[in-house]
């Protein structure tokens, strides 16, 4: 019976469709004044000089406009038998400048409407939020009802989680090409809903190679370092690795590169690239392209400014050391069907990833507007270039069809109404993006590290098996914060802000990790003592020398740990275990490392 009010308590907390409610909430408090931020405003070619500036957005609650031009409250109940859509509508800011440069004149800022956002049920921003039993009734709705789903055209659409392999962390595997193992470290670096896959391969003959979206083939480590600020092979090793045998592995790619390429300066390495991603054109503009690939492709969520090349060749040589040691037995592969290598992407994270596209899709229209009415000849109107419908309908037809962006399907489904289980079930199923016509079998297999967290039973029979699952019922899961309020966290504990940026190339969760190790360690400590206080002087000479090889033992197993976990830096918030994937394009790509992967471990 004890066990029954935990339970009950625990209930009246937390909602089944929490995780879903609170991550949209997120969405709607920080995510869209964020993207809105990033993009900033939107530059015109009028020859005037004509541009304006993104202010702050405002959502308010549901609303629906009448035939009669009136606006009133709507609630879900109305939705659903009028067949409309329960979506509240957005204003923004927006301040125009006409004019170039010392003669750009700033006009009054206007408030624009921007268009309608779907709105979860339950939300901060729903009718229904906060309504006891009675009132709910009064509303039309059902008081056991869990909300957190979505009325798109009168239909409820429910948005199912999307698991996803974490971004911005180092994993490392083994990998067969041409019949050959590679050791390889990779990282999905993930930058304003921008995801590229980043990786340092070490090759049987022990030279480095770095790929990363924008070089057309693979790039020697070594140039990649010289190229981002490394002064001369002292400075690379420093970046790399102090360890002697990792040291020994280096010296054929320093030699390799002086030899074969003859590069010894930045201006060389930077020539070197410029060559390969910009071939036949003058020299400047090779050396301007190859600063803004490595800029803007190398590992975004580090930066893409020039100032953060450093960061990035320390993190480079991270994951060139990660990889070395991996080729050396001394860390052993990541096992990415682990849990902690796993995020899901919940209603707030999926809105934000459509939010972003149909707003770009509207600013671009913006531009498209403003520029025609110059070419008419008309003055500029923020008013009649701003078009609502391009926003809303893209949103709109994304919710209603499952289509979402980066090509995946059945985001968002029909909400199963066959019971109350089936509702509940439904609003809890996580998803992987994997294949269902490829075997996947560690994928699919009930992983240790599933324990309490999903659902050891329920998923379907056939093709979906292990890849469709559902949350355990007390499951609770979080909402990633910024990366600031992380640093500021840190710094209030005792941590110097600067040490904190300067080994800040994704390595927070290290530093908290460390954190957690030296509380751990002094607790160990304070039993300890408290009870050698107890042991009588007799015995107390033999607890002690127990207690030293005790201690001596946590030692190594926490340097172990630490050679284990050097290689999770991770710089804030994608797939499933064997995909490696968030495009149709990567799904493809990743099926056949999988398949390589398989056959690889069946011969080891």
């Amino acid at each position: 019976m004890k066990s029954r009010v935990i339970v009950d308590a625990f209930f009246e907390e937390n909602n089944l469709v929490k995780h879903h409610i609170d991550s949209f909430n997120s969405f709607v408090e920080n995510k869209v004044q964020k993207i809105i931020s990033e993009v900033g405003g939107v530059n015109t070619e009028i020859k005037s000089g004509y541009r304006v500036e993104f202010g702050t957005v405002a959502i308010s609650k549901p609303v629906n406009k009448e035939a009669d031009g009136s606006v009133k409250p709507i609630t879900p109940m109305e939705a659903r038998i009028r067949n409309l859509a329960y979506s509240a509508p957005m204003y923004l800011e927006i301040v125009p400048f006409v004019g170039e440069n010392e003669e750009e004149k700033k006009l009054s800022p206007l408030t624009v409407y921007m268009g309608e956002l779907p709105v979860i049920l339950g939300s901060d921003i729903c009718h229904l939020k906060g309504k006891s039993p009675e009132e709910l009734i009064e509303y039309g709705e059902d008081p056991e009802d869990p909300l957190g789903y979505f009325i798109v055209n009168g239909s409820e659409k429910a948005v199912v989680a999307q698991e996803d392999l974490i971004p911005n962390r180092i994993l490392c595997e083994k990998v067969e090409k041409n019949n050959k193992m590679v050791d390889v470290a990779k990282v999905f670096s993930t930058r304003h809903g921008f995801r590229a896959l980043c990786a340092v391969e070490r090759n049987p003959d022990g030279l480095l190679n770095v790929s990363f979206p924008g070089m057309p083939s693979n790039i020697p480590l070594v140039i990649l370092m010289r190229a981002l600020g490394a002064q001369s092979d002292r400075d690379i090793i420093e970046l790399i690795s102090d360890e002697p045998s990792v040291i020994m592995q280096l010296v054929a790619n320093l030699q390799e590169v002086r030899e074969e390429h003859s590069i010894n300066t930045r201006e060389d390495a930077l020539e070197h690239i410029g060559k390969r991603v910009a071939p036949g054109q003058p020299r400047e503009y090779k050396l301007k392209r190859a600063e803004t690939i490595l800029c803007s492709y190398l590992l975004p969520h580090l930066g893409v400014e020039p100032a953060d090349m450093r960061t990035k060749a320390k993190y480079l040589g991270r994951m060139a050391k990660n990889s070395i040691e991996l080729y050396l037995g001394l860390r052993v592969e990541d096992d990415k069907d682990h849990y902690s290598n796993k995020r899901l992407k919940l209603a707030g994270d999926l809105m934000e990833d459509l939010f972003r596209n149909s707003f770009n899709q509207l600013v671009k229209d913006i531009k498209y507007q403003l520029e025609r009415q110059s070419i008419r000849n008309k003055e500029p109107s923020i008013q009649a270039a701003v078009r609502s419908d391009v926003l809303t309908e893209r949103m709109r037809h994304a919710m209603a069809t499952g289509n979402w962006v980066g090509g995946r399907t059945g985001v968002s489904q029909l909400l199963d109404r066959t019971s109350y289980l089936a509702t509940t079930s439904q609003l809890r199923r996580v998803v992987s993006p994997l294949s269902r016509s490829q075997p996947h079998f560690e994928a699919r297999d009930l992983h240790a590290t599933q324990w309490g967290k999903i659902c050891p039973s329920e998923t379907p029979e056939g093709p979906n098996c292990g890849l469709v699952k559902n949350l355990a019922v007390m499951c609770k899961v979080t909402t990633d914060q910024p990366d600031d309020s992380v640093i500021d966290l840190l710094s209030s504990m005792g941590i110097s802000r600067e040490l904190i940026q300067e080994d800040d190339i994704g390595a927070i969760d290290e530093i908290d990790s460390e954190i957690e190790k030296e509380l751990n360690l002094e607790l160990a400590e304070s039993s300890e003592s408290s009870e050698t206080q107890e042991v009588p002087e007799a015995v107390e000479s033999e607890v002690e020398s127990k207690e030293v090889g005790q201690s001596e033992e946590s030692e190594e197993s926490e340097e172990i740990a630490e050679k284990d976990s050097v290689e999770t830096p991770e710089a804030v918030e994608s797939e499933e275990a064997e995909s490696d994937e968030d495009t149709k394009t990567e799904e493809d790509v990743n099926e056949n490392e999988e398949e390589i992967n398989d056959e690889s471990e069946k011969e080891l």
